[in-house]
């Protein structure tokens, strides 16, 4: 029973390791295109929206990739 239940928590862990790949790499995806908008807009307020989304990006990348590196850490 208690392999069982070993068993399932692994998977668990190994599904969530998987899923917070996929979001950082839709998070970098993300960041690509909001630095490629930041080159091409000339408005100051688009401009400053820009710079406002691309702040949120990166900080939800940084959470993301400190979850991965903590899963990895555990996983040895």
């Amino acid at each position: 029973m208690l392999m069982s239940k070993k068993k399932k928590e692994n998977t668990r862990q190994e599904e969530n390791h998987e899923q917070l790949l996929r979001e950082l790499e839709a998070a970098k995806t993300a960041m690509d295109t909001a630095y490629a908008n930041l080159a091409y807009v000339v408005e100051p307020d688009l401009i400053d929206c820009c710079i406002y989304e691309l702040n949120a990006i990166q900080l939800r990348y940084k959470f993301i990739l400190t979850q991965v590196k903590n899963i990895e850490k555990v996983r040895g």
